[in-house]
């Protein structure tokens, strides 16, 4: 590994998120398109690659190539669920989860990551059509995230999540550039 990569580079390739104070209608959009284009985009960053490139990890400890796409299709889940519930319910309290331990559950340890695209694909293409249906006043309904202890915004949420799925495009990007290297160090 290049001495001048960090692991907070390999953790966060393209930044961490920050909400903009001031969303437009025209950036809610702009990140609409963006969790619309997701699973496609997803399914091309792993198009012909072997079983063993699905093993390989973006970062020493981090989740292998297979694991990241599993860990999205159950935190888009977790995501459109929210959403639901936060327009039909007065702020509540969502319900966090453990993502590192989801992460070695068997469904995503054995299963084929095309399994999770296609949740992918359908949750998003319904996701997508709630988001387009929503009015300035619905972006602003809220959630409570007991983890932050903060209000979050379904504009920021959107902002959020079309950052998810470009951040872990690019953890599999960076796992294919280091072909392996990060798992030979965790042994």
């Amino acid at each position: 590994m290049n001495p001048t990569v960090t692991i907070e580079n390999l953790k966060f390739p393209i930044g961490e998120f920050s909400s903009p104070l001031e969303i437009s209608l025209q950036q809610i959009a702009h990140w609409i398109s963006q969790i619309e284009s997701f699973p496609l985009a997803l399914k091309t960053s792993i198009s012909g690659i072997s079983p063993e490139q699905l093993l390989w990890k973006y970062r020493p400890e981090g989740w292998s190539i297979n694991q990241v796409i599993h860990h999205c299709a159950d935190s888009h889940m977790n995501s459109f669920v929210r959403f639901k519930l936060a327009l039909t319910e007065e702020n509540l309290t969502i319900k966090p989860y453990e993502e590192s331990k989801w992460a070695e559950l068997p469904d995503v340890l054995n299963a084929p990551p095309e399994t999770s695209i296609a949740i992918l694909e359908g949750l998003h293409f319904r996701w997508v059509l709630l988001l387009k249906s929503l009015d300035s006043k619905q972006f602003k309904r809220t959630f409570f995230h007991p983890e932050s202890k903060k209000n979050i915004h379904l504009d920021q949420a959107i902002g959020n999540y079309a950052w998810h799925g470009n951040h872990h495009l690019a953890h599999i990007r960076q796992a294919l550039k280091y072909q392996g290297e990060f798992n030979l160090s965790a042994s």
